[in-house]
């Protein structure tokens, strides 16, 4: 299983948010790069980049954070948030990212997507599903929509996606576990995903529990930055 340290970006920052709050946002670092970098040091080989002024803009901000951790680092990285363009797509890439999350252009542009998987290959595109209740949000959560998370998968499967991220919004940032429930349903129901689990990790033990359920990777953001999980510990974990 892989383990995906996750660094959220607001004004070139490390920050987290609390369940998708922009008003609810602690800032853990300044230096993102140097956090990137001391995952690395500690034998982690994956992070997960979300740019959240993206998320909220509808367009990619934080272009220099992502560069700099591509290149200042040989961590294998997947970068989220306001990608928009078949260029923003392919600008990335061209910086050293491994794979992009589409998640709100995913629901309101499908076409534009599956051209995207078509073009540049399955491997580099994750589908990214923010839930609450099941049900997909977009736009960096503010927003709600009327897709469920299967209907949203299902639709996708047949168009070759292959690398799906799921976010429980309710359990993000909460300490309070995720939920193994919903990850337990959507392996039953499509086994051939490459499955990677977001939201709520608080303990060592959890991660376990993710890895006997199945999933693919498991991203793991506040339990770092508060303590709860020590970097060291994340690898035996896997």
């Amino acid at each position: 299983m892989k383990i995906i340290p996750a660094i959220d970006i607001i004004d070139g920052k490390c920050v987290r948010l609390t369940q998708g709050d922009y008003a609810r946002k602690k800032i853990y670092n300044e230096h993102p790069v140097d956090v990137a970098k001391s995952f690395e040091d500690a034998g982690i080989a994956y992070l997960h980049l979300v740019d959240l002024d993206g998320a909220k803009a509808g367009r990619v901000v934080n272009w220099k954070v992502a560069e700099a951790i591509a290149t200042q680092t040989r961590l294998k990285l997947d970068f989220g948030g306001g990608i928009k363009t078949r260029e923003d797509v392919q600008k990335l890439l061209d910086l050293g990212v491994e794979q992009v999350n589409i998640g709100s252009m995913a629901v309101k542009e499908p076409d534009t997507v599956r051209r995207w998987v078509s073009d540049f290959g399955k491997d580099r595109i994750i589908l990214s599903a923010d839930v609450k209740n099941e049900m997909i949000a977009l736009n960096g959560w503010q927003e709600n929509s009327t897709l469920s998370i299967t209907g949203f998968i299902k639709d996708y499967l047949q168009y070759g996606i292959e690398y799906v991220t799921c976010t429980d919004i309710s359990t993000d940032g909460m300490l309070t576990g995720p939920n193994f429930e919903l990850y337990k349903k959507l392996l039953l129901s499509f086994p051939q995903l490459h499955l990677s689990a977001s939201g709520g990790v608080s303990s060592v033990e959890d991660i376990r529990e993710l890895r006997r359920i199945g999933v693919d990777g498991v991203i793991i953001g506040k339990a770092i930055y508060e303590g709860k999980v020590a970097v060291g510990e994340l690898m035996d974990a896997a």
